[in-house]
This record gives C-alpha cells, structure tokens and sequence, in this order.
C-alpha cells in the first residue's frame, strides 16, 4: 500500500516538479557552469547503494560530504533558496518512481557514516526505504546527531500508515524541518 501511495503521489507530482526544475536550473547552472543536478551515492533499503539526484546547492568544488560538514560559503545564492523552499529536493521523485526512495522514511546517508550507519543497522533502519522527509527532519534532527537520528529513524518502523505519512508530508511542504545544517551555522 505504501508503494502504491508513493508512486500515485509521484506521479501525479512530476510534471509541476518538472515545470518548477525548468526554471530552477537556469541559476542553478549560471552560478556553477556544471550540470544543474547533483547525483550522490547514498545508502538506501538492505544497505544497498544508490544514486540520489538533487538540483546543485554547492559549488562544484565542494568535498562529497554530508551538509553538517561542509562550510555555508559552499552554497551558491541560488542554493540558499532551493534548500530553504525545497526545491533542491524535487529530482528525488525520479527515485520515488523507481522505487528507490519513499516520501517518508530515514533520511538516505552517505556510504561514508560509518557511525550513523552502524547505529541505524543496530536499531534496523535499514529494513526501511529511505525517504525524501521523515521524522527525523520535521524534529529537526540531522545527521550531526548519529544517535538521536538513528532512534528517531527507527521510531518509523512501528508500522506504517497513510494517515502519519500524510502528516509528515504537509508538515514538511509548509515549513518543518528546514534546519539545514550547512545554511544554518556560522561561517
């Protein structure tokens, strides 16, 4: 059913997605000169990896690290906004309709945590499809927080229901969870 009520919500999301990403791309590619999407390799389901597509946020130079460790001089001017609204998001409905990722579930990580890796693989995260939102982010707990992440990711696993996934959703579109940490701390 979840599956079900992902692909149905993705679909029904991709062509305002698209129209939205059309425009986004244009000062995402004049700030950067690169390729305006951003594929990085995530851990998903079972711990097996994936290609995550995100609209570019960051200069290209930047490390490939997770956004608590990278300085906020890393973000364009356009990023600033796509992360604040979202927008930076949108190209994950592609992994939504593959089958990827869900709209709510853990946030994916980088290969590189090993910590937050082993918390979630003691807690059995990784039964789970990761998500675009998920409890985790409208608490405003990122991956700085290996343990706290880890508990709050797990706390999904109690079973799922449309209802709560629905809430997680609206509550993510109007405004919890924008504590990014690359934009929110000190340069």
């Amino acid at each position: 059913m979840k599956r079900l009520f992902d692909l149905i919500l993705a679909l029904s999301l991709a062509i305002p997605a698209l129209l939205v990403l059309s425009i986004a791309v244009i000062p995402a590619y004049i700030e950067c000169r690169v390729n305006p999407f951003f594929v990085q390799t995530r851990v998903g389901r079972h711990q097996m990896l994936f290609k995550m597509i995100k609209l570019r946020t960051m200069y290209p130079a930047t490390d490939d690290l997770a956004s608590h460790q990278v300085s906020a001089n890393s973000i364009t001017r356009s990023g600033r906004f796509f992360r604040k609204t979202k927008i930076d998001e949108l190209p994950q409905i592609w992994n939504v309709i593959v089958g990827e990722m869900s709209f709510v579930g853990p946030r994916p990580c980088l290969p590189s945590q090993t910590e937050l890796r082993e918390k979630r693989e003691t807690r059995g995260v990784y039964l789970l499809v990761p998500g675009i939102t998920g409890l985790a982010q409208i608490k405003g707990i990122d991956m700085s927080k290996p343990q706290e992440l880890a508990v709050a990711d797990a706390a999904y696993l109690g079973g799922w229901s449309l209802f709560s996934d629905v809430k997680l959703i609206i509550a993510t579109a109007f405004g919890s969870g924008r504590g990014d940490a690359a934009t929110t701390k000190n340069c």
